[in-house]
Parts: C-alpha cells; sequence; structure tokens
C-alpha cells in the first residue's frame, strides 16, 4: 500500500523534495490561489502552523491555477503575495495542476484515498458546487479537487485520513489536526 512517502514534488525553484522528508509528521495538504473566495483560509492556516509546527505537524501549500484562473502568478509573486499579505511560514511547492492529464500524482492519490462526497448543505455550497462542475467538466474522471483550498489531513505514517473541502469550516480541520497530533 501507498503511502504520502512514496511521492516527490516540485519546491518553488524545481528542485526534487521527497514527502519522505516529512514521514513521522502529521501533514495538512493544501492546493491554493492568491484571488479566490477563500484565500482567506491562509489567516487560520498560518495560525495552526504556528501552533502546532513544534509538535510534528506540517502544512504542503501547492498552488494551483485550474479553477477560474484564480492563482495566475508565478511561482515567486504567489509567495510574496503570501507572505506579505498572511505572513505564511509553511512550505510552499511549485504551482501544479490537481485535475486532467497533467494532475500531479500527489493529487491524484490523495483524491483517490479520500473521495470527494460534496461541499456540504446549503445555498452557498450548492452554488459553488454549480460552479465547480462546470469548471471541472473539462476533467471528466480526472477531476479529482473539485476547488481550491481543499484539504487532506495525513497522519504521521503517510496515511491520508481525512479531507476536508474550502467550505468546512476551519475549526474543524483544526480540531481533526489537533486531535491527530494528541495520538
Amino acid at each position: 500500500m501507498s503511502t504520502v512517502y512514496d511521492f516527490t514534488v516540485k519546491d518553488m525553484q524545481g528542485n526534487d523534495v521527497s514527502l519522505s522528508e516529512y514521514q513521522g509528521k502529521v501533514l495538512l495538504i493544501v492546493n491554493t490561489a492568491t484571488g479566490c473566495g477563500f484565500t482567506p483560509h491562509y489567516d487560520p492556516l498560518e495560525a495552526m502552523y504556528k501552533e502546532y509546527k513544534d509538535s510534528g505537524f506540517e502544512i504542503l501549500d501547492f498552488p494551483c491555477n485550474q479553477f477560474a484562473n484564480q492563482a495566475p502568478g508565478t511561482e515567486d509573486e504567489i509567495h510574496e503575495f503570501c507572505t506579505l499579505k498572511f505572513g505564511t511560514e509553511f512550505p510552499q511547492f511549485a504551482k501544479i495542476d490537481v485535475n486532467g492529464e497533467n494532475a500531479d500524482p500527489l493529487f491524484a492519490y490523495l483524491a483517490t484515498e479520500k473521495p470527494f462526497t460534496g461541499f456540504g448543505k446549503g445555498l452557498k455550497n450548492a452554488a459553488l458546487k454549480k460552479f465547480a462542475d462546470m469548471n471541472n467538466k473539462a476533467f471528466g474522471d480526472k477531476a479529482y479537487i473539485k476547488w481550491n483550498f481543499t484539504k487532506f489531513l495525513v497522519d504521521r505514517e503517510g496515511k491520508v485520513i481525512g479531507r476536508f473541502e474550502p467550505t468546512v469550516d476551519m475549526k474543524e480541520v483544526k480540531d481533526a489536526v489537533a486531535e491527530e497530533l494528541a495520538k
């Protein structure tokens, strides 16, 4: 059985990074965008990172421009935006595709381990689903991720144990991280 430690990704400079470097840590892997309505998630993500990083927690940030072109900048521009506007200190990687033929294998794996189950109830969530469905139609059965700021929780053994759509309250995400860190 695979774990996230079997994957290699690119850092912002294009260098290979084996996720085995994070072995033994609780991970939150996130696809992000700087121009999305969910971009304010960077604030609670950074707060969570600061609170838990010394307890064996890492957030791995993967910018993606596949959702209504909401991350059009270069890696440097995106990094500068995140550090200046939100003070992010967690690792940010090269911009990737999370859907389609060129989807990063890590995200195809994450989504296979924890498939999409919906955005939740309510008018706002229904509207996002409709918009996401239109956006992701081009990816067919390779529409692994439905929108920006989808978060995957990975335990210390590298197994995917949770998926949080961008509509999930960040308190719920934080509670799940804290629970996993306490094990």
